[in-house]
């Protein structure tokens, strides 16, 4: 029996591009197809696939997923989600499109809808995993799979808003779907950022000292900034949370086939430090 199309995915029809030959696509007995009848299927969870050709692996996997579906439940990380709804629902227009890449759980961007009630939100990772939750994160959010390293796909000028939270860019790409006036939110680790955390468990992936000036470089010959937000402060920390904050960032890949549990000493409580930025199209 074929998968109806979710409403929050049907109202972006207009807007989404096959990513094979840049058509428009159309829903067709549980999937979208192109004129050229390329065809991307819609999983019974509601997103649609696709992402074509050798897999992405960067995206979270099952236990990533359900970690960071359990962590962001906590609350822990609410600040981060209330200052990226506030840059992103600034200046932008109350019926708006709002696209976040890497978008994992949608957390963020059902926080952006719910300041934002005309609003539709899109959003795009390579793991199925996480879209599942996506998909049922907001009444309007729609997913699909998709590598932020590849030509979104999508049309031009479509968004007014594009989130990018603890995720990889693709800026020349940002700057093409935002309509002129548009906004991109970025928001990244601070050398401070779970510091206690690293300091306990071997084998976290460390931040870069040069990442902030890294992060300039590449967005300046499109944006520029409009202004950003430090979100500091420290929060408790059970063994639980502590192990799936842990278990939901790629760090999670790097511990040596270590299992989380098997950490004895974990922080109750822990820094969370990041920047928020809004940026303009140039």
């Amino acid at each position: 029996m074929p998968v109806s199309l979710h409403p929050a995915l049907e109202s972006f029809l207009a807007l989404l591009r096959c990513p094979t030959c840049g058509a428009c696509l159309h829903p067709d007995r549980g999937a979208l197809r192109c004129p050229a009848g390329h065809t991307f299927d819609i999983s019974r969870h509601g997103y649609v696939s696709l992402l074509t050709g050798t897999r992405a692996t960067s995206g979270d996997d099952a236990a990533m997923a359900r970690a960071r579906d359990r962590f962001l439940a906590t609350g822990r990380y609410g600040p981060i989600r209330r200052i990226v709804a506030h840059l992103a629902a600034d200046t932008v227009p109350g019926q708006s499109t709002v696209v976040d890449v890497g978008c994992g759980t949608g957390y963020y961007l059902a926080g952006v809808l719910d300041q934002l009630p005309d609003a539709r939100g899109l959003g795009l990772d390579t793991s199925v995993r996480a879209l599942r939750a996506t998909a049922r994160a907001h009444e309007r959010a729609a997913a699909a799979t998709w590598d932020v390293f590849r030509p979104l796909p999508l049309a031009d000028g479509m968004a007014d808003v594009v989130l990018d939270v603890f995720a990889p860019r693709n800026p020349s790409e940002f700057h093409r779907v935002l309509r002129p006036g548009g906004r991109l939110v970025v928001v990244r680790p601070t050398g401070r950022h779970l510091r206690e955390l690293r300091s306990q468990v071997s084998g976290m992936v460390a931040i870069d000292p040069a990442k902030e000036r890294r992060l300039h470089k590449v967005l300046a010959p499109f944006f520029e900034a409009a202004g950003t937000e430090l979100v500091e402060y420290v929060t408790s920390l059970t063994r639980p949370e502590a192990l799936d904050l842990v278990g939901m960032t790629p760090s999670a890949r790097h511990l040596n086939g270590a299992d989380l549990g098997d950490y004895g000493l974990v922080p109750d409580k822990v820094t969370v430090s990041v920047l928020a930025t809004a940026y303009q199209p140039r």
